[in-house]
């Protein structure tokens, strides 16, 4: 380490003890952080203050991944989520009173799936906690016949560009501790990195869309909706700088408040029924189900025809899931109850 980035380095150090007392600091743990280095796993934690590195055998994590399925058909148990925000210990204890993990945090929910429609990422101090259960939950599933899908958010796109001021202050502490930005721990030459990386943003099961904000009129109006191509389009977006997207009206359509990860007009545009029929229509959907916008509990919009599952947990006192079992539809209580959503009057906007 040449002068310089010692320098630099014993500045941060200096700049952690100022938020951390020393005491605080020699308890602060976190981790791991896998990286891959010249065909290497090296595991990066932080034990007690202090940084430990080990080598892995090659065999123990995956480094190139291959984007799962983004639709599926007859899948009896479905089970959604959103917007957990790094809180694990709620999220954990929300999916094993509603048994879709066991008190061992190993997968229980069958051939069933389980959709985390975005917003692992940020506010909370349990994030790579979160990713890594999802992470071995999701070979857990697909070994059981079931299958985790993650999908991308806002939150994870604004990680991933280095948009970086909601990460929880215990993230700073670690990125000065391992040298590194936080958007680094999770870079394309890390193991969680490349698998975020593979991740879709919007899937179909059934006939019910899931994606974090939404799908807008106005989205639609300037894209043809394919799911797959929605999908390579935001996958590669991830190797564009903002710079070079927002040289074009790709940011706007993409990124901007009508796109599929920030678009929030189902619960503030005060849309009609006859708006969201069409747009159902446009999609070949009955149902949407979304995230990034904060209810009490699970939701249903338009006549039974959007779900809300952000049931804030990011507060980390209560959450709800979503569970969509034979085309009926029920909240998950965060003590497992389910309570089906009670069948509205009809659409009367048929043609």
């Amino acid at each position: 380490m040449n002068n310089f980035k010692l320098h630099l380095v014993l500045i941060g150090l200096l700049c952690v003890s100022t938020v951390f007392s020393q005491e605080a600091l020699s308890n602060f743990s976190d981790g791991p952080y896998v990286f891959i280095e010249n065909n290497q796993l090296i595991e990066k934690s932080i034990v007690y203050g202090k940084v430990s590195s080990k080598v892995l055998k090659s065999a123990a994590h995956d480094t190139i991944f291959t984007p799962q399925a983004d639709t599926y058909k007859n899948i009896k148990n479905v089970v959604a989520l959103s917007d957990i925000h790094g809180q694990y210990d709620l999220a954990v204890k929300l999916l094993k009173n509603n048994k879709i993990i066991d008190h061992e945090l190993n997968w229980s929910f069958g051939k069933g799936h389980l959709v985390i429609v975005g917003d692992v990422f940020d506010r909370g101090d349990k994030v790579n906690d979160m990713l890594w259960l999802i992470y071995n939950l999701e070979a857990q599933a697909k070994k059981a016949g079931g299958r985790v899908h993650f999908l991308l958010g806002n939150h994870e796109y604004m990680v991933l560009h280095k948009d970086l001021r909601y990460i929880h202050e215990k993230y700073r502490i670690t990125s000065k501790l391992l040298d590194l930005s936080y958007d680094d721990l999770y870079g394309k030459n890390t193991v969680l990195g490349r698998w975020l990386r593979s991740k879709p943003t919007i899937i179909k099961i059934n006939n019910d869309v899931f994606v974090h904000g939404g799908i807008s009129k106005d989205f639609l109006s300037k894209n043809e909706f394919k799911i797959s191509q929605l999908n390579n389009i935001m996958r590669q977006s991830l190797s564009r700088s903002k710079a070079e997207m927002k040289s074009t009206d790709f940011y706007k359509i993409y990124y901007g408040s009508k796109s599929l990860i920030w678009y929030r007009g189902y619960f503030r545009d005060n849309l009609n029924e006859s708006e969201i029929y069409d747009l159902l229509k446009q999609v070949n959907s009955d149902h949407i189900v979304v995230g990034h916008c904060s209810n009490k509990e699970v939701v249903q919009l338009y006549n039974n025809k959007i779900y809300g599952v952000d049931s804030s947990i990011k507060r980390g006192k209560y959450g709800e899931v979503l569970f969509i079992t034979d085309h009926r539809y029920y909240r998950g209580t965060l003590d497992g109850k389910k309570i089906e959503f009670k069948k509205t009057t009809p659409s009367t906007i048929l043609d």
